[in-house]
């Protein structure tokens, strides 16, 4: 049997700070971790993940941004490199990955890892897209080696799109690390979390977009101002931001809401905070409040499609509030204020979304156990 090291390779995009970069940054460290040898190909390369690769990581950047246009390269990589498997990250990649094979004649196992709640993303974006997205699914998931979904709400949207249910299966997200612990114990830099904070802190974390619905936030945290004495800081940045900030002047909490921007270290601000919250119009599986839960933050959520509701067990961990109603997450956020959950109790709540156990469950989806 050969001592040779085993090569994977990773297709994805890093085009910001967003969760999927995270995830990948973290499943990278957990493949090399177990001695596997890691090729990631970059249709972008730009944010600040791209500072957090583990030594080792071999980095091609492609030549292209526009996904397809790599046809060619990706053909090239396939057959002079000649990994065992490819892991594919998001629906685009995974085209691409299949057509390469396909088209180059080469044996690779591909895996694809779908990450969001495909059909509530494109609800607003017209039916027409929906099918086209639906159509894609039907054609080229099948010819998937597996497909990865990372809540059991993405695997049934996929298989209600026609994707072939046995080859679907559910990977939590690698979200607790393990240095999570460590770098909770760091101080954030606000004064509104110190030792001497005179108001509980809620926190909301997330890009500026549509999907994290922040105005529904702030509108159930100027609800809640009229019986709890509390300040808020939402962790991020993007577009809305300036909507945001009108919005909190209109309701007159403008000087209670803060915006610090991207946090390179958010844990310190989840482990001070008196509640996190997750206003989200839909998701995949929420890293953010995975991993409040897993350093003993209350929490409150929406019901959004896919992963609160299989995170939070229904709700026992916290409650979950109708998308969009923010008087019914004000008086979610008052109850938990009121009558939190215990730390220890949460903890548990996240407990299978660990790195270790999530690249071991990804190595055997790609055929890399036995």
């Amino acid at each position: 049997m050969s001592n040779r090291p085993r090569k994977l390779a990773i297709l994805a995009s890093f085009s910001g700070d967003g969760g999927v970069e995270r995830m990948t940054v973290n499943l990278l460290r957990g493949f090399v971790a177990r001695g596997i040898v890691v090729d990631l190909l970059l249709i972008k390369a730009r944010g600040p993940q791209m500072a957090q690769l583990p030594p080792g990581v071999r980095v091609i950047r492609l030549a292209s941004t526009h996904t397809f246009l790599n046809l060619p390269g990706l053909m090239r990589y396939l057959r002079t490199a000649r990994p065992e498997a490819l892991l594919a990250v998001k629906h685009r990649a995974l085209l691409l990955a299949l057509w390469a094979r396909r088209l180059g004649g080469n044996p690779v196992r591909v895996v694809g890892r779908i990450g969001t709640t495909v059909s509530a993303a494109l609800a607003r974006k017209g039916r027409w897209r929906y099918r086209l997205w639906a159509r894609s699914v039907r054609r080229s998931y099948p010819r998937a080696d597996a497909v990865v979904a990372v809540s059991q709400g993405v695997a049934d949207d996929i298989r209600a799109m026609g994707a072939a249910a046995a080859r679907i299966r559910v990977i939590r997200n690698p979200v607790i690390t393990p240095e999570l612990a460590a770098l909770a114990r760091e101080a954030p830099p606000h004064p509104w979390l110190g030792e001497d904070a005179a108001r509980p802190v809620i926190v909301g974390m997330g890009r500026f977009t549509e999907q994290k619905d922040f105005a529904t936030l702030i509108r159930a945290f100027a609800r809640l101002r009229a019986t709890h004495a509390c300040r808020l800081i939402l962790l991020g940045r993007g577009r809305l931001q300036a909507d945001y900030e009108a919005l909190a002047a209109r309701l007159g909490v403008a000087a209670d809401i803060a915006y610090p921007g991207f946090a390179e270290n958010p844990y310190g601000y989840l482990a001070r905070a008196r509640l996190f919250v997750l206003s989200s119009a839909w998701e995949g599986s929420p890293n953010a409040l995975t991993e409040a839960l897993a350093l003993g933050t209350p929490v409150v959520s929406t019901d959004c499609p896919s992963g609160p509701r299989e995170l939070l067990a229904g709700g026992r961990y916290g409650p979950l509030v109708p998308v969009g109603d923010d008087l019914a997450l004000a008086r979610a956020m008052a109850a938990t204020l009121d009558d939190p959950r215990p730390a220890a109790e949460l903890r548990r709540a996240a407990a299978d979304y660990t790195v270790e156990a999530s690249a071991r469950a990804y190595l055997d989806a790609l055929g890399f156990t036995g």
